[in-house]
C-alpha cells in the first residue's frame, strides 16, 4: 500500500513552496485590485487593423490629460483595455476624442466602443466587503455542516477545522499565483477572480468530505487499526475517484479554455485549472496529514531534541 502519510512532511514543504513566493511579492509589491474593488472606468476600444498603438503611447496621452495610474494592455483581437479612475461621459468622449485625433482613427462609438463599465468607490467597497463576508459564511457554514455531519466519530469538530485548513491553503495558492501573475502577466484582482475563488473553495470542501467520509466509514469496520493507518487506507481508497473525476470533469475543459477560451477568460480558467488541482491536491496530501498530525499531537516533538542513544 502507497504510504501517502509518512511523508506528510515533504508534502508541506512543497505547499510552503508554491505560497510562501506569491505572499513575498504580495508583501513587497502589493495586489493590483481592478476597478469591481477600486471603483474607477474601464474601456475596450477595437483600432483598424495595423493602427493598433502601443501601450505606452495611451498612458502619455491620459498623463497629458492630468489622469494617474492608468494600466493599458493590449489584445491579439486587435483591441486595447484601458483602466483608470472613475471618469464620466463627458471625460471620456474627450478621451476618445484625443485618442482619434492622436493616432489617426475616426471611433464609431456604437461599434468600436466594445465595453465600457464604470464602477464608483462605493460600490468598490461594497463588493470588496461582500466579497469577504461570502468567503467567511461559507467557511463556518463548512464547518458546521462537517461536524454535524460526522457527529457519530470521535473529535467531530476537527474534521471540519482541517477541512477548512485545507481549504485556506487552495485559496492561499490560488492568491499567490495570481500575485505573481498580476505582476508578470497584467491580472487583476476582479469580479471574476473572486467567481473563481468561490468555485474552488466549493470544490475543494466537496473533495475533503469524500475523503473523510472514507474515514469515517473506515472507522466503524477498523476499529483496532491504528488511526495513521486507517487514513492512509482510506487515502489510497479514494485516490483513484479523485483523481479521475477531477480530470474527467473539470481539468481538460479548463485546459482548453486557457489554451483557446481567449485572453478574457484566459486568466479565469487558469486560475480555476490551478485552483480545482489544487483542491484535489490538499484533499489527499494535506487534509488528511493534518487530521492525522492532529490526533497524534505531533507539534508536542516539533521542537524537542532527540535523546542521544545509549552506548
Amino acid at each position: 500500500m502507497l504510504n501517502i502519510l509518512g511523508k506528510r512532511y515533504l508534502f508541506f514543504a512543497i505547499s510552503l513552496l508554491l505560497i510562501v513566493p506569491g505572499l513575498i511579492v504580495l508583501v513587497t509589491m502589493g495586489l493590483p485590485l481592478a476597478i469591481d474593488f477600486t471603483g474607477g472606468s474601464l474601456i475596450e476600444i477595437q483600432f483598424p487593423q495595423g493602427k493598433l498603438p502601443q501601450p505606452a503611447d495611451i498612458v502619455v496621452l491620459y498623463d497629458n490629460l492630468g489622469f494617474s495610474n492608468i494600466q493599458v494592455t493590449t489584445t491579439d483581437k486587435n483591441t486595447v483595455i484601458i483602466r483608470s479612475e472613475f471618469l464620466d461621459e463627458d471625460r471620456t468622449n474627450d478621451i476618445l476624442t484625443k485618442m482619434s485625433e492622436r493616432f489617426g482613427v475616426q471611433f464609431d462609438l456604437q461599434k468600436d466602443i466594445l465595453r465600457s463599465d464604470n464602477v464608483g468607490p462605493t460600490i468598490g467597497k461594497e463588493v470588496t466587503s461582500r466579497a469577504g463576508l461570502a468567503v467567511g459564511v461559507a467557511a463556518l457554514g463548512v464547518v458546521l455542516f462537517i461536524t454535524f455531519a460526522f457527529r457519530g466519530i470521535p473529535h467531530a469538530l476537527r474534521y471540519g477545522v482541517c477541512a477548512i485548513i485545507a481549504m485556506l491553503h487552495d485559496v492561499l495558492v490560488v492568491v499567490s499565483l495570481s500575485t505573481i501573475g498580476s505582476h508578470f502577466f497584467g491580472w487583476q484582482i476582479d469580479s471574476l477572480f473572486l467567481t473563481a475563488l468561490l468555485a474552488v473553495i466549493g470544490f475543494s470542501v466537496q473533495d475533503k468530505i469524500v475523503v473523510f467520509d472514507r474515514i469515517r466509514e473506515n472507522s466503524n469496520i477498523f476499529r483496532k487499526l491504528e488511526f495513521e493507518k486507517l487514513a492512509n487506507h482510506s487515502i489510497v481508497q479514494t485516490l483513484q475517484r479523485s483523481i479521475n473525476t477531477q480530470l474527467m470533469t473539470s481539468e481538460f475543459m479548463l485546459l482548453a479554455m486557457a489554451l483557446f477560451g481567449g485572453v478574457t477568460l484566459r486568466e479565469f480558467s487558469v486560475i480555476l485549472l490551478v485552483g480545482l488541482f489544487m483542491g484535489t491536491y490538499s484533499s489527499i496530501f494535506i487534509a488528511a496529514p493534518i487530521l492525522v498530525m492532529w490526533e497524534n499531537k505531533e507539534w508536542r516533538t516539533w521542537f524537542k531534541r532527540k535523546s542521544p542513544s545509549a552506548v
